[in-house]
């Protein structure tokens, strides 16, 4: 909130800015599990469950290590004075941490370097590396610090890493995106969650053998459109409650079958799991206007939005959730019903998205992923009636120099955000860009819009391959703000019909300067590659076909694939006005209608339904489902169906099919 809180008190009139609200209560937030059996005074800790983590505390509480994510660096801040003593160079995104048995060593994965290292922390240097799959996310270590967990995201894998030979000791299928993990007490079970699906794979740990797993339940519709509804997706944190006995997982709801809009598609969640059936505990589950239900002062309900982490207290009782979207910290009393209670609304900072609890319970530490500090929220102490947990202090800078310029730290900031009292695109704290787009990209979901079902897209190279929307009805980023007003609920005094104020124009600016950053959602590495990244035969095979026999290459053209990039006036500029690259491919749903053109496009921008944009395949294995309405599950299934309105391919033989499809998955 930092950043956008000093642009918006400088610069933006649109939407009167914040007013903190904090009304926190009784007892001790929760604990981060410690990693592994570590000494404390000359007492030996009982191991606890734990999880994968942005930010991790050392076993005697005086050192916070913290993952700095697009700044490649990783901090070591004396929790006591709240000071960095040290900033390491580790590589490219390190997203989280685990501490070694001994506390000398810290084990960071480092998602776009595809690698996990080893730091020194007295030395503050790397030490050496292990490669354990493509974009190795989440990470845990086992109670005796032997062996190190390892999500890898796109290679669709969990890997065990031997912490002394820095050797892969194996790896197993975990679903198609795993990213958050968590280990019993004991090291026995591991869980890990596909982050897109929802569905959590349970392992024995020392045979990396799956032996069980749970796919989250959608909660069904409701006659109330602003209710808690919808398909479980985006798993930013699953952990295990104290006794090991319940695993939560903090996610999205996304209503599909609604008109897109922000009160009534998207909703946070905390779902609970049977840690020993691996059974899902439906009425435990929290949802917004349910278990989530916080007044203001007026009476009426505070929106809270995108779970990123839940911890708990020692005990059990209570239950801490962290919304990175609305910025908030949330606490349930489990022992009393298990409804939220309270809230600090909203906490300061920029994407909060992990925690960690001082040894003595007193002091909770809030890791802000965009503004890269640490809020830091005081604690009564446990037996204390109706204490309040309370933010001490300004936020503790974690980096020295920001490696994103201040117009796309902003930009990254905005993506991110629904606190609607510092960021004026989203509306009353329910959604920001990532809500659908996913960490950036893809949710897996179709969303039903006024113009039919549409799959969400991804923002891979969005800038570089041509018209905007699945029928190229947009050709300036500033269209957008159609987008914003009709679906995320912002900047709803702006006429669209108008040239943008300049107030409204550095944001839509701020976001295209971070969007268009290589590293910001840099296209997948394909998984079904060579060993050392080369096609394999029969994607060679599929190459030829893709090129020649199927004819592809007529409409997925250019170095991005598409040849909607070819859409441009006689100025050289992109227009919805040149419809010659949109396409009928036979692929129009019986719900699509058509588009009658916008206020932005003076409503010369009108489509007939049936006729869609050609898509990029930079990447294309990892944006299913397929199609503009997302009906095909597969690329196999794309190929079959298109017969020859969609490139040549109605007499390819099944052989050849699979080929293509080969190819196809490893595009990158």
């Amino acid at each position: 909130m930092g950043l956008l809180r000093s642009f918006f008190r400088s610069k933006l009139p649109i939407n009167g800015r914040r007013a903190i609200m904090a009304a926190a209560g009784a007892g001790a937030l929760a604990a981060v599990a410690l990693l592994g059996s570590c000494a404390h005074d000359g007492v030996k800790a009982v191991p606890a469950p734990q999880s994968g983590s942005s930010i991790v505390l050392s076993p005697d509480g005086k050192k916070l290590y913290v993952a700095n994510g697009d700044s490649n660096t990783v901090s070591v801040v004396d929790a006591k004075d709240r000071k960095v003593v040290k900033e390491i160079a580790v590589g490219k995104e390190p997203r989280e941490l685990a501490l070694s048995a001994d506390g000398k060593t810290l084990y960071v994965t480092c998602r776009y370097a595809n690698s996990v290292e080893w730091v020194d922390i007295a030395k503050g240097s790397v030490l050496g590396s292990v490669k354990t799959g493509i974009e190795p996310y989440g990470i845990v270590a086992s109670p005796d610090g032997k062996t190190l967990y390892v999500t890898n995201f796109r290679s669709g894998t969990v890997s065990a890493v031997d912490t002394a030979t820095r050797q892969v000791k194996g790896s197993a299928p975990a679903g198609g995106n795993p990213r958050a993990l968590a280990l019993s007490a004991d090291g026995g079970r591991l869980y890990v969650s596909d982050y897109l699906t929802a569905e959590t794979s349970i392992f024995d740990a020392a045979a990396m053998k799956r032996v069980g797993g749970v796919k989250l339940a959608s909660s069904p519709d409701a006659s109330d459109r602003k209710l808690s509804q919808g398909t479980p997706n985006t798993v930013e944190q699953v952990r295990l409650t104290p006794d090991g006995g319940s695993l939560w997982e903090a996610h999205l709801l996304t209503n599909t079958d609604t008109p897109v809009q922000f009160e009534e598609v998207i909703f946070p969640a905390l779902s609970v799991v049977d840690a020993r059936t691996g059974k899902e505990d439906a009425k435990a589950r929290k949802e917004l206007f349910k278990a989530i239900d916080v007044k203001d002062k007026f009476g009426k309900t505070i929106i809270v939005s995108n779970p990123t982490d839940v911890v708990f207290s020692p005990d059990g009782k209570k239950a801490y959730a962290l919304m990175g979207g609305s910025e908030d910290l949330l606490v349930f009393d489990l022992a009393r019903g298990g409804r939220a209670g309270q809230i600090i609304h909203h906490l300061p900072g920029d994407l909060p998205i992990g925690m960690a609890l001082s040894p003595d319970g007193g002091t909770l530490y809030v890791h802000n992923a965009s503004s890269h500090d640490l809020t830091v929220v005081k604690l009564p102490p446990a037996d204390e009636e109706g204490g309040q947990a309370r933010v001490d202090g300004e936020p503790v800078k974690l980096i020295a120099k920001d490696r994103l310029n201040a117009q796309q730290r902003l930009g990254k900031t905005l993506f991110y955000s629904a606190n609607s009292d510092d960021n004026p695109l989203a509306g009353n704290n329910w959604m920001s860009c990532a809500s659908c787009h996913s960490d950036g990209e893809v949710d897996r979901l179709s969303i039903m819009t006024a113009r039919g079902p549409r799959n969400v897209p991804s923002n891979v190279l969005a800038f570089e391959t041509g018209l905007f929307m699945w029928d190229g009805s947009r050709d300036d980023f500033y269209d957008y703000i159609h987008t914003v007003q009709g679906e995320m609920g912002g900047l709803s005094e702006v006429d669209p019909a108008k040239p943008l104020p300049a107030d409204a124009r550095k944001l839509f600016d701020a976001l295209e300067a971070y969007m268009t950053m290589p590293d910001a959602f840099p296209v997948p590495q394909s998984p079904f590659r060579t060993a050392d990244g080369q096609l394999t035969a029969d994607a060679q095979r599929g190459k030829a076909i893709f090129e020649g026999k199927a004819q592809c290459i007529a409409c997925h053209a250019t170095d991005v694939l598409t040849d909607s990039a070819m859409a441009v006036g006689p100025d050289g500029k992109l227009t919805t006005a040149d419809t010659d690259f949109l396409h009928d491919v036979g692929t129009v749903n019986g719900a699509d209608t058509d588009y009658g053109g916008d206020a932005r496009g003076a409503f010369a921008n009108q489509r007939q339904r049936g006729v869609y944009d050609t898509p990029t395949l930079r990447g294309v294995y990892a944006t299913a489902p397929y199609l503009h309405d997302g009906s095909a599950p597969t690329l196999e299934d794309v190929v079959k169906r298109a017969g020859d309105r969609h490139g040549r391919t109605s007499e390819l033989s099944d052989e050849e099919i699979a080929d293509l499809a080969a190819y196809l998955k490893q595009i990158q």
